[in-house]
């Protein structure tokens, strides 16, 4: 007697889903939505120059919290709490308050200037580290770098 084996189900659709169809995932993707959302809706009623320099950062507990770059715009925020708690009840937000943290921006990275060229002593060095190695890739990669110095150093309007 044979068994009946059911057969394998096919998926429909294009197979592959957006990560943010998940659970946990799809929560932290609409509630990052609806802040963004409620960011943008906040910040369009502050003055310009205030509006391009504070983040919306949260709401919590009922309390907008914002983030601005110095002490300065954390208290001319503070100044439009009025204003602020006004546009989050007219769009639909409960809050009773906002805090404002003062969060300066995060340093530039410098990225460093690849212009300066070799000198001919790490030219030297480079050939010399190249005739020591045993490792083919590594030689030709040592040798490839002096070149590099060696025309650089030959670049008309190159000065000593």
């Amino acid at each position: 007697m044979q068994r009946d084996v059911p057969k394998p189900t096919r998926r429909t659709g294009s197979g592959l889903k957006a990560i943010t169809e998940f659970g946990p995932v799809a929560s932290l993707a609409r509630k990052a939505r609806e802040l963004d959302a409620l960011d943008r809706a906040l910040r369009q009623t502050l003055p310009s120059p205030l509006r391009e320099q504070v983040r919306f950062a949260n709401l919590q507990d009922g309390r907008l919290v914002f983030l601005a770059p110095s002490p300065a715009l954390a208290a001319r925020l503070r100044l439009l709490q009025a204003q602020i708690l006004s546009t989050a009840r007219a769009v639909g937000t409960y809050a009773s308050s906002v805090t404002v943290k003062v969060a300066p921006p995060s340093p530039t990275e410098t990225v460093p200037d690849r212009s300066k060229p070799l000198s001919k002593a790490a030219a030297s060095h480079l050939r010399a580290a190249a005739a020591s190695t045993s490792d083919p890739e590594l030689r030709n990669l040592f040798l490839e770098l002096a070149s590099v110095a060696e025309n650089s150093d030959s670049r008309p309007g190159d000065a000593d």
